[in-house]
């Protein structure tokens, strides 16, 4: 229970981090693998994936938190947990695109499912 939930979250922390900022950074190939010293130009759809990213960290300690106050208690929030990590993926492609008002919206619910997991808590 939860143990599916956990990792799907840290599998989209690595898109988050590194998947989707490396795909549309090919054209700095070079400066991906190497120690990155120098300073390169990045896209905008890059920099939107980087912004995205540092928001799903600041979201992810309190969801794992969460998912594990869930697991050690026993307590039945697996769609909710799955909610929660579709809206966080739905956020990633509307930020990469620049959807600004959908965008918050679905950020917005992803607190909401995240205030309803802690209060299964209680």
């Amino acid at each position: 229970m939860m143990n599916t939930e956990i990792i799907i979250s840290l599998l989209l922390l690595a898109a988050h981090v590194w998947l989707v900022p490396m795909a549309f950074s090919m054209a700095h190939a070079k400066w991906l693998l190497g120690a990155r010293d120098e300073t390169v130009e990045l896209s905008l759809l890059t920099l939107r994936a980087k912004r995205a990213a540092a928001n799903y960290m600041e979201s992810l300690p309190a969801f794992l938190a969460i998912a594990l106050l869930i697991k050690i208690e026993g307590v039945d929030a697996g769609s909710l947990a799955l909610y929660w990590l579709s809206l966080r993926g739905v956020y990633l492609v509307l930020y990469v695109l620049g959807t600004p008002i959908i965008r918050s919206l679905v950020w917005i619910g992803s607190v909401v499912v995240l205030v309803k997991m802690a209060l299964m808590l209680i």
